[in-house]
């Protein structure tokens, strides 16, 4: 996919005051797929190139979710040294470097995001004894980072993010470098399975990591059989509570996080909680019909391809058709461009109506939104909150 003439075409995009280095669009890629592969169906080509993506072979370059869209969106190749062809996982120490790299550089491409900031938190309770030496490793890199030219530092911020969104993904996304324990119990040699766990032990062992020994078959279990299996298990529960944030199951939000929705509609729907307290507002205008329009249409892009062509023509009949029950209004060439779409459905065949609507609710009920008894009420709880538990700490 790399070669000079036969591969993706590679450019540096020029945008607004700045430029996009080393660069290529998801439907270059889908193409690309369809015409090496001889796939005729788009979204045959769109679930490898996902499949790819996931793996972290290519990622868009503004996105945490590694997919691949049949549109303009910006993908970039990861560098050799970080494909997981290689067969290395990064130690936790390795992930708060990282983190803690990012907040030391004044970007706002290298900010963190929430379910990265309490991942860090984390880090930093579990490690420490030891945060001296991450925080001094952390400095050391970015003094390293700052001598090199400016386009190539980006590219390789841009790679480093990929890499640990591979290895440490995001909420509710699968992690594609986890091995099943299930599988490794068939293997040929079923008496003695490794599986990797940070900084733990066996008690008496030299192996850094715990060793699981499956009871052999027709063996009635004893009780320290089960005794080291529960042992195990939580060990691996232990690993999984370290890399994945609780953002999305909080149900209290603090205040930094409700003070985000106000920075832009995306922020606020990328929240699940911002989401809800957004339709919950709409719906007491009576308006909620673009929102959850728009939610349908985000719901489509997931779904497995059997499914995409029913349940695209039920979002029709719900909310587009004449006499739909939640009807959205539309401008003219959106609606006769989902009208064309619709003859072949796929993922995408929403894309402009749903764009439309997002630019509506930016425009219109967002900022009512902002200014409303429900938004404001929500903030100022937050800060009271906030505020108790900073007297309560200085107490």
């Amino acid at each position: 996919m790399q070669e000079e003439t036969e591969g993706v075409p590679i450019r540096t995009v020029k945008s607004f005051m700045t430029k996009i280095p080393s660069v290529v669009t998801g439907a270059d890629i889908v193409q690309w797929l369809m015409k090496n592969l001889a796939i005729e169906d788009p979204g045959e080509a769109m679930h490898i190139g996902s499949l790819i993506a996931a793996q972290g072979y290519f990622f868009p370059i503004s996105d945490h979710i590694l997919s691949l869209r049949d549109d303009g969106t910006f993908y970039r190749f990861q560098a050799p040294y970080f494909w997981p062809s290689h067969c290395w996982e990064p130690e936790n120490t390795d992930y708060a470097i990282y983190l803690c790299k990012r907040t030391m550089q004044n970007k706002t491409r290298l900010e963190l995001a929430d379910y990265e900031a309490e991942n860090l938190a984390r880090l930093q309770r579990a490690f420490a004894r030891k945060w001296e030496f991450i925080y001094m490793q952390a400095e050391a890199q970015v003094k390293i980072d700052r001598k090199k030219d400016k386009t190539e530092r980006k590219i390789l911020d841009s790679q480093e993010r990929a890499f640990w969104d591979v290895h440490r993904p995001v909420p509710g996304c699968v992690n594609t470098t986890e091995m099943d324990i299930r599988k490794c119990r068939r293997l040929k040699n079923p008496h003695r399975v490794k599986k990797s766990v940070y900084g733990l032990s066996e008690e008496g062992s030299q192996s850094q990591s715990p060793i699981h020994i499956p009871s052999h078959q027709g063996r009635k279990g004893t009780k320290e059989d089960v005794e080291k299996e529960i042992h195990f298990l939580n060990t691996q529960l232990d690993r999984h509570c370290m890399k994945m944030s609780k953002v999305a199951d909080s149900k209290e939000p603090s205040q930094q996080r409700v003070k985000k929705w106000g920075f832009a509609l995306e922020e606020a729907l990328k929240d699940p909680l911002g989401q809800d307290l957004f339709l919950r507002f709409l719906e007491s205008e009576f308006s909620s019909e673009n929102l959850r329009f728009w939610l349908a249409v985000q719901g489509l892009k997931k779904m497995p391809q059997q499914d995409v062509a029913q349940r695209a023509h039920d979002i029709w009949a719900e909310f587009l058709a004449e006499g739909a029950p939640s009807s959205i209004n539309l401008d003219s060439h959106s609606y006769e461009r989902t009208n064309h779409n619709l003859k072949d459905p796929g993922r995408y065949c929403y894309e402009d109506a749903q764009d439309h609507i997002y630019h509506l609710m930016k425009s219109d009920s967002y900022s009512r939104f902002l200014r409303s008894n429900v938004y404001q009420d929500m903030l100022l709880a937050r800060r009271k909150v906030r505020e108790g538990s900073l007297i309560h700490g200085a107490v």
